[in-house]
């Protein structure tokens, strides 16, 4: 962290002084880890038609820290990433072995993990006003370790981007053709849902629940926009997150709002300028 702190101490900002505001620039690696995350993955949810899995996933991790907080557990967040990734399983399974849109199976899985949480939460007339700080989240809160462990899913992910990408993206587009490739559908599926799950779950707390879902959503709409091809497509996505997600934390810091927010309203106005000049369809 010594090398990257001097860096940082280059740049042009008051928080960038020597010896000072260590939490931004925390932050700001933080936001360079988790940015590119959610560009790649965001590219797989858009394809899939997935757009409120991670949303139904924040409610399933949400439930997985009341279940660990509940066995006194010093960090539940690893009880909620065990939960999510079940969930993210079940979820595809059931999704493969019925008719129901995805839509309706992922309102059914969303709808009951919130529920089963606010029950645990609540028990013996326990306070829901606990868990409201990853409704927000802060990620001037991110800890030096937990950014090690962000960049170690961002490499994982960059793996399996690399050798399973093709395979995954025609199992999202045409799964029976997929299938009559000799390509295991339902396993390249649950790995893709439980990536999102360890995503999800692992950045909660910095990002809120509130808006988590649109990071993985407005990154590949607005590259969608713009790319004649899925090497376009992969790169307005990355780019775009990472530019909102820089932007985002400096006006956070400039005007006292949520860090999560203010990155959102920067992909919206991202989608909204590729909308403006969006091109030929993929």
């Amino acid at each position: 962290m010594e090398l990257w702190y001097a860096l940082v101490e280059l740049l042009p900002f008051e928080w960038a002084q020597p010896d000072s505001m260590y939490f931004m620039k925390n932050a700001l690696l933080a936001i360079l880890v988790i940015s590119p995350l959610f560009g790649l993955l965001s590219t797989m949810v858009v394809e899939s038609r997935m757009s409120f899995f991670s949303d139904a996933l924040g409610h399933s991790a949400f439930t997985g820290i009341a279940i660990g907080s509940l066995c006194g557990l010093a960090e539940p967040m690893w009880c909620a990433v065990v939960f999510a990734v079940i969930f993210a399983v079940l979820f595809t399974y059931v999704r493969r072995h019925t008719n129901l849109a995805s839509d309706t199976v992922i309102g059914v899985f969303s709808s009951t993990a919130v529920a089963l949480g606010i029950f645990i939460a609540t028990l013996g007339g326990g306070s829901f006003t606990k868990f409201n700080a990853l409704l927000v989240g802060d990620i001037l809160s991110v800890e030096p370790g937990k950014i090690g462990l962000l960049a170690a899913i961002l490499l994982v992910v960059v793996v399996l981007w690399v050798c399973s990408f093709n395979q995954l993206m025609l199992a999202s587009v045409h799964p029976a053709l997929a299938d009559s490739r000799g390509i295991r559908v339902f396993w390249q599926e649950s790995l893709f849902a439980a990536a999102i799950a360890v995503v999800v779950t692992v950045s909660m707390t910095w990002v809120g629940l509130l808006v988590i879902n649109s990071l993985l959503v407005l990154p590949a709409a607005a590259g969608r926009n713009l790319a004649r091809n899925l090497r376009q497509y992969h790169l307005f996505s990355v780019v775009g997150a990472l530019a909102a997600g820089i932007a985002g934390l400096l006006t956070s810091y400039q005007v006292g709002a949520s860090t999560g927010a203010c990155i959102t309203l920067y992909l919206a106005i991202y989608f909204a300028l590729t909308f403006c000049f969006r091109t030929r369809r993929m």
